[in-house]
């Protein structure tokens, strides 16, 4: 994961290909990011950075004179470097804490006064640790720390000032665990960073399925409504052109059914285009529910189609999306049968059982035609996804008889199992 990390070159560490992972962050965080974001390189900080190490360092040049060497144009050089360097940490953040660390070791090693120079090693390690880079993190404490402990315990007797001495082993310990507790912190800061990256890529890709679902829901839709009108049309149109000679009366007919059933279409269709140019907005029209059933058998009438329609058991209040695809997927069927079914009588059921399934059940009494009404074949995948997506079952097939059935199962309460009132 460490080598997958790169590095922009105009704002704070980003991950490939995407922004940055805390922008869905705290409020402080995102400002923070945006602001270096804004400006390049952290300008500001570095030199809040660079005169606290400075002017720090001089108080504690005053409070070790005894035992360590005054602060000269060199060891200000040194200070400036150290603090300079962290302008990069962004961007090369392996460089820096190395660059931080080696400076501070010659620092130390010429006699100078301890100080504010740990703080620029320790902000270069949390800007390593964060951006990934963990391991050169701990390679660079781990030379200054080593780097210490021999100037601290050994070399002492030979570098500057000369009236230095050892330094404790009681207070190695103390310099460990400052650097377990910035290590620490650093890796909560670059947990929580992925974890907000985590986060983002989980509500983008939520984000993606939920416009998947949409455009399945409405190319369904869309299916449903111009199969069953133009499949009406089609054969309305065969019937004008047959009888327009002979029979210009029952021709003027079958144009005004297709007058009725385009301008049906048309309304449907205009009702599913405004969900999408005012997404969120409630729908002009209703939706279409079993209630509408005699229009549909009014409609496959005027297809030629004769459709008994009956209803058992008591009859209960539906979800609209429950409604409306127990519509829809009746309408396919019937759809079905004119396309592609010889016969010219089917039956319809729909079936309350008690307070839990509501069953559909469309046949027709065969035998299959060989013409075909210019569909596209996804009728009754489209019918089984409407029902998968309510937690109901399509079965369609052929009966012993020679007919064709399609009986579909809807729970009734679909909506109650989403915790909806």
């Amino acid at each position: 994961m460490d080598e997958q990390r790169t590095h922009s070159g105009d704002g704070p560490l980003r991950g490939r290909g995407g922004p940055a992972p805390w922008r869905h962050g705290p409020a402080a965080l995102r400002r923070w990011e945006e602001w270096v974001e804004r400006r390049g390189l952290p300008w500001a900080s570095t030199l809040a950075v660079t005169v606290f190490v400075q002017v720090g360092s001089g108080f504690a040049e005053h409070a070790q004179l005894e035992y360590r060497a005054k602060l000269d144009v060199f060891a200000r050089l040194l200070l400036l470097v150290a603090s300079l360097l962290l302008l990069l940490r962004h961007r090369h953040p392996v460089p820096v804490v190395y660059g931080v660390a080696a400076a501070t070791m010659v620092y130390l090693g010429a006699g100078y006064p301890y100080g504010p120079v740990f703080f620029c090693v320790a902000l270069g390690v949390f800007a390593a640790i964060v951006a990934g880079r963990r391991w050169a993190a701990w390679g660079a404490i781990g030379m200054l720390w080593l780097g210490h402990l021999l100037i601290a315990h050994w070399l002492y007797r030979w570098l500057p000032p000369g009236t230095d001495h050892g330094a404790s082993w009681g207070g190695e310990l103390v310099v460990a665990a400052w650097v377990v507790a910035i290590a620490a912190v650093a890796e909560l800061a670059r947990n929580r960073r992925e974890q907000w990256a985590k986060e983002r890529v989980e509500r983008e890709q939520a984000a993606k399925r939920r416009a998947d679902e949409e455009r399945l829901r409405i190319a369904r839709e869309l299916h449903d409504v111009l199969a069953h009108s133009i499949s009406v049309i089609n054969v309305q149109a065969g019937v004008g052109l047959a009888l327009l000679d002979s029979d210009p009366e029952q021709a003027r007919t079958a144009l005004t059914t297709i007058k009725s059933a385009s301008k049906e279409a048309l309304g449907e269709v205009r009702q599913v285009l405004d969900t999408l140019r005012a997404p969120g907005e409630a729908p002009r029209a209703p939706a279409p529910g079993l209630d509408r059933l005699p229009e549909l058998v009014q409609q496959a009438a005027s297809a030629g189609l004769t459709v008994d329609l009956a209803t058992e058991g008591k009859r209960v209040e539906l979800p609209p999306s429950t409604d409306l695809a127990a519509f829809r997927i009746v309408q396919e069927a019937l759809t079905n049968v004119v396309r592609h079914s010889g016969s010219r009588h089917a039956r319809v059921v729909v079936r309350y059982d008690g307070r839990r399934n509501l069953e559909l059940s469309v046949d027709d009494d065969g035998p299959a035609s060989r013409g075909d009404a210019g569909g596209s074949g996804n009728g009754l995948a489209g019918m089984r996804e409407r029902a998968a997506a309510l937690g109901g079952t399509i079965e369609a097939g052929s009966r012993a008889d020679g007919g064709f059935r399609v009986r579909a199962v809807l729970p009734q309460r679909h909506e109650a199992k989403e915790g909806s009132p």
